[in-house]
């Protein structure tokens, strides 16, 4: 395609999709210029073009990896529980679908280049995966170690999957030389790009055993831990799970449980006069701000900002409230709990417990009403017996009530019949029959009335001995009763004692007095309990009732002179007095139980799962993928910017990428894979163009196709991926999605990109008897300058890890600004040698 003899003449082969431009000889120097500029320009615009499409294809790859499954774990009492996890390893993900998607270009590349030459070598494709493996590790890993903010590192988490992927990804390319220039020089056997393609599952598998830590494969069998934790248990078999031994639960959630408590707790202190659903909507945004992003998600974001569709960030607001509302009402489904609508009406009591006194004579009872009050409405109601009888403890009563429009209360008027007879409390019922119009009742339609007889000091007890109550209540009112009478002045004491609640952490101690004045049969004890917003909370305290005492009262001081006596010595007025005395009753230890409150811990869960970027970045219509296109948005993060200049000017470039790709079906439909196939057909359309331009364009500037691919090829394709790793080196925690990644994808991009299309040509040319050629000079040249100079940047990486700078990205000042400087040379002089030998101004090998 270079002829460096005749500068008019341009040696151009027509290609797979775009024949060459006419004429090829007698070509003036200024419209070889004019047309080398076009095709550089028509090449730029189809790098676009195939960044928008790759993005819809990591959108897909997102919401694939994102899929999740329902598994049986058991607990430590042997119970059953079914939870929802991920059904892809992360790493596992990052290796296939994730690292296919940002080299899909230059993967096709290669292969529709072996089609496109009829099965023969060319150079652009092997060419750009070399210069973009350059280009990654050299120039993305400078700028990410120079963008972290001063002061700040960040450490690569799994070292031991970086490692193995460092590792596969120098051998890649030593593995490319020895093909090439060892095992049978200038020929590519079948059985060695079918191992170099096998290389690709060998990849991920010893990757993969890196992740987990796994030294020989076991079966494995869910369990919870005592944190709740779902881990895995060795040499058992687990029959929920069948074939999937392999499946390994990840800790993530749990970290990100803890992470949404804590920020909640933070914000409640700062905010302590906000709504709880506010604080809660703060959290999850903060959440989905502030959790872990896959590759996927920061090249999609990059790409999104460079061509004027605004900035992913900018949807967490709205998710946020949408997940926290979705949550709330799917909860709400769960308890049983349906709120009235406006449409119609409900009535109920509202206390459905009264206690009164014997001699109280008459009393009333209240009925509510709800939802739509505007029409009128009518409800019977009748007393029934309990322990007490109508006619001797009470008077029977039986009618209607009649709600006018706009009324919201009514009342029943009732009346208890007193006598001279000491009996114990007796109780009888209130019931609300029927509605006119019907089907208005509500809950609880049945009231209860306890009559306590006010003849004796009465018996103290708790209502129930057992409370069960969420750490977020707050103050807890224990309520203390007084039964089977309520005559004169009482002092009861109380106190509270540690179980496995502990004073000043999960509850405030108290010692008091409660005081029933006569005729008074209720009191409670307010407790304080500490919120710590905790997952897994169950702890106990109890309150202690002490010795009930009168005061103020005749009868009291009688029968406190009384007990002095000898029993036969008292007068009947006096055992009558010490008979009357206030006693305790049955229940005068209550134990309190706090727990996490479930609504909090449902929400969490639900929470949870739903913090993750392929909710942010999938679509679920057309009509949804439409709008965005047409649509000029802010890449500023602060969404009430208008858009810049800046913005509509890369709108408009872009806009008919925009609409071509909004075609692609959204990510919902079939979950995800009908658009991961669309797209990837047409990344392969797009780069077909991209490899017959690239080649054009060097022909006609009398450019090596080598020289093409590596420098502009490779840097067109690595554009979005430069971006999007220096957005996560900046907002993540750990260098992984930003420099973890590199290696994997280079050795990704040779074992796919380079392993499947000499596959592909070596059978061919093995069936036809022939042998597939591939001249190892320029390539095994270039192979050995990258894989030298590999071998440095990731021993620099290695000695940043150590004490020196405690990480791989960031440190002081003038060393990170020292590593980017050194990095970035090494791709400089990669780039300068592989061109100089392209042309032969130094000799190769």
């Amino acid at each position: 395609m270079w002829d460096s003899h005749n500068v008019s003449t341009i040696t151009c082969t027509d290609g797979l999709v775009l024949p060459c431009w006419q004429p090829l000889e007698n070509v003036p120097l200024v419209d070889k210029i004019g047309r080398g500029l076009l095709y550089f320009f028509f090449m730029a615009f189809l790098f676009i073009g195939v960044s928008i499409v790759s993005d819809r294809f990591m959108a897909a790859i997102e919401v694939i990896t994102s899929l999740e499954r329902e598994v049986s774990v058991r607990k430590p009492n042997g119970e059953k529980q079914i939870v929802v996890v991920r059904v892809w390893n992360e790493t596992v993900a990052n290796l296939t679908l994730m690292a296919l998607g940002s080299s899909a270009p230059e993967i096709l590349l290669s292969v529709i280049e072996i089609y496109a030459r009829g099965f023969t070598a060319g150079e652009l494709g092997p060419g750009t995966i070399v210069g973009s493996a350059a280009y990654n590790l050299f120039v993305i890993i400078a700028l990410c170690v120079s963008v972290i903010p001063n002061g700040e590192v960040r450490k690569i988490k799994h070292l031991g999957v970086f490692f193995v992927t460092a590792t596969w990804s120098i051998f890649a390319y030593v593995w490319l030389y020895m093909i090439l220039s060892v095992f049978s020089p200038g020929v590519v056997q079948v059985w060695e790009g079918l191992v170099t393609f096998l290389f690709f599952p060998c990849t991920v598998i010893t990757a993969y055993a890196a992740d987990r830590n796994i030294h020989k494969y076991i079966k494995k069998e869910y369990r919870m831990n005592k944190r709740g934790v779902i881990v895995q248990a060795e040499g058992a078999d687990n029959l929920e799970l069948g074939h999937s031994e392999l499946l390994v639960l990840d800790d993530v959630h749990e970290d990100i449980k803890q992470e949404y408590i804590t920020t909640l707790k933070e914000l409640r202190h700062q905010n302590p006069h906000t709504d709880i659903d506010v604080l809660e909507k703060m959290a999850h945004e903060m959440l989905l701000n502030k959790g872990p992003k896959s590759r996927a998600f920061y090249r999609i974001q990059a790409t999104r900002k460079l061509m004027g569709s605004g900035d992913l960030m900018r949807r967490i607001s709205e998710r946020a409230q949408s997940d926290l509302s979705e949550v709330k009402a799917e909860l709400q489904r769960e308890s049983g709990l349906n709120e009235f609508t406006q449409s119609g009406s409900r009535v109920c009591f509202d206390p459905s417990k009264y206690t009164v006194l014997e001699s109280c004579g008459q009393f009333e009872v209240r009925v509510v009403r709800s939802g739509n009050l505007d029409a009128p409405l009518s409800v019977d109601y009748t007393t029934e017996d309990g322990t007490a009888q109508a006619g001797s403890d009470y008077v029977k009563a039986k009618g209607s009530l009649q709600f006018n429009p706009g009324e919201q209360e009514k009342s029943i008027t009732l009346e208890v019949i007193d006598d001279d007879v000491f009996e114990p409390d007796e109780h009888f019922y209130v019931r609300l029959c029927s509605t006119q119009p019907g089907g208005s009742l509500g809950f609880p339609i049945l009231a209860t009335v306890i009559i306590l007889d006010d003849d004796h000091g009465g018996l103290f007890k708790f209502e129930a001995q057992n409370h069960e109550l969420v750490e977020s209540v707050g103050t807890y009112e224990l309520k203390v009763v007084r039964c089977s009478g309520a005559r004169g002045r009482v002092i009861l004491p109380f106190h509270t004692e540690d179980g496995t609640a502990k004073n000043g952490k999960e509850y405030e101690a108290q010692r008091g007095e409660l005081i029933f004045e006569n005729n008074e049969s209720e009191k409670v004890i307010e407790l304080t309990i500490i919120e710590e917003d905790s997952y897994e909370k169950d702890v106990l305290f109890y309150v202690q009732l002490g010795e009930p005492q009168m005061s103020g009262d005749e009868i009291a001081t009688l029968a406190t002179e009384a007990e002095k006596k000898r029993p036969e010595e008292r007068t009947e007025r006096e055992q009558i007095a010490i008979m009357g005395k206030p006693r305790l009753g049955e229940i005068t230890r209550a134990q309190i139980r706090i727990k996490e409150s479930k609504e909090f811990k449902n929400t969490v869960d639900k929470l949870v799962q739903r913090a993750n970027a392929s909710l942010l970045i999938g679509t679920s219509s057309w009509k949804e993928q439409f709008v965005e296109a047409l649509t000029v948005s802010s890449s500023d993060e602060d969404d009430q910017k208008a858009p810049s200049k800046l913005d509509y000017f890369m709108h408009f470039l872009t806009i008919f990428w925009k609409i071509m790709f909004a075609f692609v079906p959204p990510t919902d439909i079939f979950k995800g894979y009908l658009c991961f196939v669309v797209s990837i057909f047409c990344i392969g359309v797009v780069t077909a163009v991209i490899g017959d331009v690239a080649s054009h364009f060097g022909a006609t500037l009398g450019i090596r196709d080598t020289v093409t691919a590596i420098v502009f090829v490779a840097l067109g394709t690595s554009i979005p991926d430069t971006f999007a790793s220096k957005v996560a080196a900046i907002n993540d925690k750990h260098a992984d999605a930003s420099v973890g990644n590199v290696t994997g994808s280079n050795a990704v991009n040779v074992f796919l990109g380079i392993g499947v299309a000499w596959s592909i040509a070596a059978i061919y040319h093995g069936v036809n008897g022939n042998y597939f050629n591939v001249d190892p000079g320029n390539l095994a040249f270039s192979v050995t300058i990258f894989c030298t100079e590999a071998a440095v940047a990731i021993l620099i990486l290695f000695v940043r890890r150590s004490k020196i700078v405690g990480g791989e990205l960031g440190g002081p000042v003038c060393l990170k600004y020292f590593t980017s400087l050194v990095l970035f040379s090494l791709w400089v002089i990669y780039l300068v040698l592989s061109t100089l030998e392209a042309y032969g101004i130094i000799d190769g090998f």
